[in-house]
């Protein structure tokens, strides 16, 4: 059941602590459809609706909070004054100050758009086009698996707060995607298109799956994994590396935007992933990549599943700086803690489902794009590798060392792009990567990448954000 703006004000009039200095109530709806062929056949066919209230409450210093799946009146009363009671009870043994930025309330409704609704479309069809995309990529017995999935997702969301805020936004995105693993001998080799993890995901209608075009693309996935059985090894040693879009944007995600989490550099969550090198005594001062590396947080991107209207604590979506011309200059922030580093929050604070608390999650972290097409890139480069779409990825707990395995690459020769190589991988320090950046490719080869299983927090949460990104080019990085 949808609860009532009257409801919910209600709730939130009726809560009675003498040291009560905040609370909020979300509700959500999430519906989830899954649809994923392999080798001719449906091997996932998945639809789940997940409906929660959250109560989060601060008392002095301590906060609150209790989730229900049951969502009526009565439930909504008993969970609110849940939170209280573990909100008192944290106060108790508070050892910190808990100071909130300042916002305004805002009384709104915000939707992504849509050119045709993910679930007008019958599952029948869905499945016909997956089979239609990946049936023509088997008959080489060296095809071992061809697979195709097509991913719906909404969340209606309510948000209310003592502040005076009650917010209603709504979120439809879709995703898909097809791979082909070449199996010959001992040699493995996998292609996918758009993108692996079940393919690229946009804030859309069905009208993304059709733009997609898999039907068209499998083929030449098909080829290239075939051709990648009998590709030269990628030689190692130290190189001049261009990483194509799709790559870079993940490199964006692991090595820029988990450790610029204020509550990953302050110690707050560190259980999954670890903390972060970058300190709050580096923000200003730190040189992180050279002057092309400009890189922002954005969650009013339009089309992105890692854009919205509000945050989950009430502030508005915005679009700002974490590395500017090199420098550290930002973190991702939310209302308690962006007064540590002297800031208001920047509207990075969100939760799975209301189900779950919110914390600092990324929204669209984005490389901008520099003023060079890719081909004056490639031109300009005498001897190197361009390596495109993730295989594998490893990072340190503080997001320092990483190294990244790509599917595939190619050779550069006097500014020409030449054979073909397989397994790739580069390795290296983050900020010594990004500092040997000396061209961004401009926005003709720029693009957001949807990433929905973003994993932090304990209990885990998962969290769909996105990442721009344009190829680039890296000097003298080490090859394995």
């Amino acid at each position: 059941m949808k609860p009532t703006r009257a409801q919910l004000e209600d709730v939130l009039a009726s809560l009675r602590d003498p040291g009560l200095r905040y609370a909020d109530i979300r509700w959500t709806a999430t519906h989830e459809q899954h649809v994923r062929v392999r080798n001719g056949e449906v091997e996932t066919l998945s639809s789940t609706i997940d409906r929660a209230i959250g109560v989060r409450v601060l008392v002095g210093d301590g906060w609150g909070f209790a989730a229900n799946s049951d969502t009526s009146e009565e439930s909504l009363r008993r969970t609110a004054r849940r939170a209280v009671e573990v909100a008192a009870a944290s106060n108790i043994a508070s050892t910190h100050r808990v100071v909130l930025s300042e916002v305004e309330p805002h009384v709104a409704t915000w939707a992504s758009a849509y050119e045709i609704d993910p679930w007008s479309i019958p599952l029948e069809k869905k499945i016909e086009h997956l089979l239609a995309s990946t049936d023509p990529m088997r008959g080489d017995d060296r095809i071992h698996q061809v697979s195709g999935d097509i991913s719906c997702y909404r969340q209606e969301k309510i948000f209310a707060s003592t502040v005076g805020s009650y917010i209603e936004q709504t979120t439809t995105e879709m995703g898909g995607g097809v791979e082909a693993v070449a199996i010959d001998g001992g040699e493995f080799q996998r292609r996918t298109y758009p993108n692996p993890f079940g393919g690229d995901f946009q804030a859309a209608g069905w009208e993304f799956i059709e733009r997609l075009n898999l039907p068209k693309k499998a083929l030449d996935i098909r080829d290239e994994a075939l051709a990648l059985l009998t590709a030269p090894k990628t030689p190692a040693g130290r190189t001049d590396l261009i990483v194509g879009s799709a790559q870079l944007a993940l490199q964006v995600h692991e090595s820029c935007g988990h450790p610029t989490e204020l509550d990953r550099a302050m110690g707050l969550e560190i259980s999954l992933a670890g903390g972060s090198f970058l300190q709050p005594s580096m923000l200003g001062n730190f040189r992180y990549g050279s002057e092309h590396v400009n890189i922002v947080g954005d969650a009013t991107i339009p089309g992105s599943i890692g854009s919205f209207g509000f945050d989950d604590d009430g502030v508005p979506a915005q679009r700002f700086h974490l590395i500017e011309k090199g420098m550290f200059v930002g973190y991702l922030t939310g209302r308690d803690t962006a007064p540590a580093i002297g800031r208001k929050s920047n509207g990075t604070v969100r939760a799975e489902t209301a189900a779950r608390i919110p914390i600092i999650r990324m929204t669209n972290i984005n490389l901008e794009p520099g003023a060079t097409p890719l081909a004056d890139i490639i031109a300009d480069t005498k001897r190197g590798i361009f390596v495109e779409t993730n295989k594998s990825w490893s990072i340190d707990d503080l997001r320092l060392n990483f190294q990244f395995g790509c599917e595939v690459a190619y050779e550069i020769e006097n500014g020409r792009l030449g054979r073909m190589l397989k397994n790739p991988l580069y390795t290296g320090n983050t900020p010594e990567f990004w500092r040997s950046c000396d061209a961004v490719a401009d926005r003709s080869s720029w693009q957001v990448w949807g990433l929905p299983n973003c994993g932090k927090g304990d209990p885990m949460q998962t969290m769909r954000v996105a990442h721009g990104a344009p190829a680039a080019r890296f000097r003298s990085v080490e090859m394995g």
